[in-house]
């Protein structure tokens, strides 16, 4: 297995699930209640490989592959990849596989696509958990970084695919601008390059990466903000890295008074908790799972 295929095997058994826009692979590992794991742009399931180890004793753990330029299986050329069509594509997911009482997890633009999922279809989640992603004071791209930058170039297929073709040389997967300001230690090979190598050698992946970062806005995010705010009625919770330094701390700060939910920090961490400190992440996760329990019709109770 080439790098730009391989995903760890600890994420448990692939599979594949036909949806309107596409086929979607992921993987599916433990048992018990169900989580659901959104990643962000330029990213796939490997950005949770560390995770998932340390909640299967206790919790079922489904992670896609989402159509955002690091997958290997081409969406329809008609297929929405803006933010409304991923949250759809999200929700069809779940119903899909008849989930019901899903804890959703979104990390980075994963979280922001979590957000509109959540407000717009929220009838199958039972919670929804935040980490290091876009908030009512962040743009999308978010401005830190230079990431608006991936927008941009969107604009044109020559643009978009001159950008990536420097994550050939390997010098530059630790730039601010690439994944530097997203993980604050180096991530291995053979992750990277199955980041990277669907969007540099496929034209496919190309049309879907373009097409999903050339339509994101703070509109659609800050909109699905004002909903959860409102409507949502369900558990939430922020897990933050205290050092991030493209989802500060204190937009994170704001957003969880908010919503009236709790915000809990992670150290020694970037963007990426999942990949930087996957142990503290995981006890964030469990003790409020735990403390947030629900039942089969996902309506939250506490532990006995």
């Amino acid at each position: 297995m080439s790098d730009t295929t391989w995903r760890d095997p600890s994420l448990g058994d692939r599979r594949e699930v036909d949806l309107s826009s596409g086929t979607v692979a992921y993987h599916d590992a433990g048992s018990g209640p169900v989580l659901v794991f959104v990643h962000g742009y330029l990213v796939n399931t490997n950005i949770w490989r560390k995770l998932v180890p340390l909640l299967t004793n206790e919790f079922r753990c489904l992670t896609p592959d989402w159509p955002l330029g690091s997958h290997l299986i081409p969406m329809r050329r008609e297929a929405d990849l803006t933010p409304i069509g991923i949250a759809g594509m999200i929700a069809e997911f779940l119903e899909a596989l008849d989930l019901r009482a899903v804890t959703l997890v979104g990390n980075d633009s994963g979280g922001a696509y979590s957000q509109i999922a959540a407000s717009r279809h929220p009838d199958r989640l039972a919670r929804l958990v935040l980490t290091d992603c876009e908030t009512p004071d962040c743009t999308w791209p978010p401005t830190p970084g230079g990431f608006g930058l991936l927008k941009a170039t969107a604009v044109h297929p020559a643009s978009y695919r001159a950008l990536y073709q420097v994550l050939r040389v390997r010098r530059t997967w630790r730039w601010r601008n690439t994944y530097g300001s997203l993980a604050k230690y180096p991530i291995d090979a053979r992750a990277m390059n199955s980041y990277i190598r669907p969007v540099l050698n496929d034209p496919a992946i190309r049309v879907d990466g373009r097409k999903a970062i050339g339509s994101v806005s703070a509109r659609f995010s800050r909109a699905a903000a004002e909903e959860l705010t409102t409507r949502f009625g369900k558990p939430v919770l922020l897990a933050w890295a205290a050092e991030d330094p493209v989802f500060p701390l204190d937009h994170a700060r704001r957003f969880a008074i908010r919503l009236g939910a709790p915000l809990m920090t992670i150290a020694d961490s970037y963007t990426y908790t999942a990949e930087d400190q996957p142990a503290r992440t995981a006890d964030v996760l469990g003790d409020w799972l735990h403390a947030t329990a629900t039942d089969s019709t996902g309506t939250a109770k506490g532990l006995p």
